[in-house]
């Protein structure tokens, strides 16, 4: 059976740490910033984990 691909544009937005959590970048930090203060565009730099739904998915996607 051959092997299973990875998908790439699943590889170039998820990071997957050490300890094997996976960990994406926050939206709404693109544009229209001038509205935002700056404590809520400090809080979208930090990286956030996926919710549970979607992690099986993605594993399954980034073939873990």
């Amino acid at each position: 059976m051959p092997k299973m691909k990875t998908n790439k544009s699943v590889k170039k937005r998820i990071k997957v740490t050490g300890t094997g959590k996976l960990v994406r970048r926050r939206s709404r930090l693109r544009h229209l910033l001038s509205g935002r203060t700056a404590k809520q565009k400090r809080r979208l730099r930090r990286p956030a984990s996926l919710k549970t739904g979607d992690k099986k998915r993605m594993r399954a996607l980034l073939g873990i």
